[in-house]
């Protein structure tokens, strides 16, 4: 049985805001980091996304030709699943659209013997899901920032998961990358 693994990039204060990355993402960039990015990603035998983060990310990565950026190779080669219940179709290499009975598809694509699933941003997908018991794993990837506001990850309501750290590493410029399991 594969493992669904969350990796979700935030400030602090939990801000994931894609529309701001210049001001809280950025400005972190380091070699560490890339390649933190692109060991998690590296590590993925499939990736799911939420139709925000796919649309996001499908022109830009789509369009990678080289690995120059770091992960567009596996980007471009694993199999992808979209949930969304408004796209038609997902043009980018191996994508499939899950339209209907999320939670079902998920579980039945963690049975398959293969490497893990990543979930990569997809905020509110993430935050569905955590009231299953479908989500074994959570990477942060914190900057050393408190942006004050902005669209956060964390959000008031939400379903909490229960966490036990399994590794905690700092990276160049203060950045935390935080490995933790669900305890379930």
């Amino acid at each position: 049985m594969r493992n669904l693994v969350v990796s979700e990039w935030i400030t602090i204060d939990g801000v994931f805001d894609a529309d701001t990355m210049d001001k809280w993402f950025n400005p972190f960039q380091s070699g560490g980091r890339a390649e933190h990015i692109k060991t998690v990603i590296g590590a993925s035998g499939a990736i799911v996304l939420g139709r925000t983060t796919y649309e996001m990310l499908a022109p830009f990565w789509s369009a990678q030709k080289n690995d120059e950026q770091g992960p567009a190779d596996k980007l471009n080669s694993v199999a992808k699943y979209v949930v969304s219940s408004t796209l038609g179709k997902a043009e980018w290499n191996n994508s499939t659209v899950i339209k209907d009975n999320v939670v079902g598809e998920i579980a039945k694509l963690k049975r398959e013997a293969d490497r893990d699933i990543l979930i990569l941003g997809s905020g509110a997908l993430v935050r569905s899901l955590m009231a299953t018991d479908l989500i074994d794993e959570y990477r942060f990837l914190v900057q050393p920032m408190v942006m004050g506001e902005g669209k956060r990850f964390f959000r008031d309501g939400m379903v909490a998961p229960k966490l036990e750290l399994l590794e905690a590493k700092t990276l160049e410029m203060g950045v935390l990358a935080l490995h933790y399991k669900t305890v379930k």
